[in-house]
């Protein structure tokens, strides 16, 4: 996730609200991503798929206004 910066602070906000303290996941964001925990990939993943529904098509977006 290094090298796409918007993705990476993207999965970041999504540990930070999904996982707040150390009761929810063992360590902060940047260890997390040195060792690739499941809360990490839990996190991208979110990301990547939120990203996809960014990415739509805005036509559909602009039918629901």
């Amino acid at each position: 996730m290094q090298h796409d910066v918007r993705m990476r602070e993207a999965a970041r906000a999504i540990y930070n609200a999904v996982y707040p303290s150390e009761e929810w996941a063992p360590v902060a964001f940047d260890k997390a991503e040195e060792f690739g925990t499941i809360h990490y990939r839990n996190a991208v993943a979110a990301a990547q798929d939120a990203r996809l529904h960014f990415l739509g098509d805005v036509t559909v977006q602009l039918a629901l206004l």
